[in-house]
């Protein structure tokens, strides 16, 4: 299974395997709701951990931009499955902890934004090369996490931020050894599962009412710029490029 969830000790543990680069297509993409939504409404889990099979070369790749560039037209199938899964983590019962290593790329991010916690490997970084890949979107979650001037540079140029700016900047919890990851996430959820679940599951309505911005309306309005880009000619363009050579095209 590419996706699996176990549960011990009120601990929901959600593991990405899907190989090279944990990039999903958006069959996988709309897998990933009901499992989170199943997770955080089972009354024996208090919290919820995302993160990848400890061999996975990193947390995410994003999406599968093979799929993208053979099936253009699955674009509102890859939308929905992106918008389903970011909007199930945020809105899941229960705390929603990411753990992260290597790369956090493009729908990494949205996981990671819609999230409660990053702990996050020394050798993480985040990134969205959207630009370069002829897409649009992410902009909305990276900005749970970082200011704004930082996310427009990193949108704008793609580049990548590393754990350790980004726990500077208060996205992260806390960097760790990779070697030292899951232990370290285990036990950080392990004090959260500890707590009530009723006043966990009250914590996060009321830590998602208090905020200033509905990120769910701002991802869809950031898709509609999505699909836009995908129909324009050089998004396949960059599509091609990126599947035949593992980089983006020069316009």
């Amino acid at each position: 299974m590419p996706i699996t969830c176990t549960i011990q000790d009120r601990i929901a543990e959600i593991v990405f395997d899907v190989p090279p680069v944990n990039a999903f297509d958006s069959e996988t993409w709309l897998s990933i709701p009901a499992i989170v939504r199943a997770a955080a409404a089972n009354p024996e889990v208090n919290c919820v951990l995302i993160r990848a099979a400890e061999n996975s070369r990193g947390f995410c790749g994003g999406v599968d931009i093979k799929e993208m560039q053979a099936h253009p037209e699955r674009i509102t199938l890859l939308n929905r499955g992106n918008y389903l899964t970011f909007k199930a983590i945020r809105d899941a019962e229960v705390p929603v902890v990411v753990a992260v290593h290597s790369f956090v790329i493009g729908g990494g991010i949205g996981i990671c934004g819609a999230s409660d916690t990053i702990i996050a490997a020394d050798n993480a970084y985040f990134s969205l090369p959207e630009v370069d890949r002829g897409a649009m979107g992410g902009a909305s979650h990276l900005s749970r996490m970082l200011p704004l001037h930082k996310v427009r540079a990193a949108f704008f140029t793609g580049g990548r931020i590393p754990a350790e700016e980004a726990y500077r900047l208060g996205a992260i919890e806390k960097v760790v050894a990779p070697e030292a990851l899951v232990e370290e996430a285990r036990a950080f959820c392990t004090v959260i599962a500890s707590k009530s679940r009723k006043a966990l599951v009250i914590a996060k309505e009321a830590l998602n009412g208090l905020e200033s911005r509905d990120v769910d309306r701002g991802y869809r309005w950031e898709q509609g710029f999505t699909l836009e880009m995908y129909m324009h000619e050089d998004s396949q363009k960059s599509r091609d490029a990126f599947v035949a050579t593992g980089k983006a095209a020069t316009f």
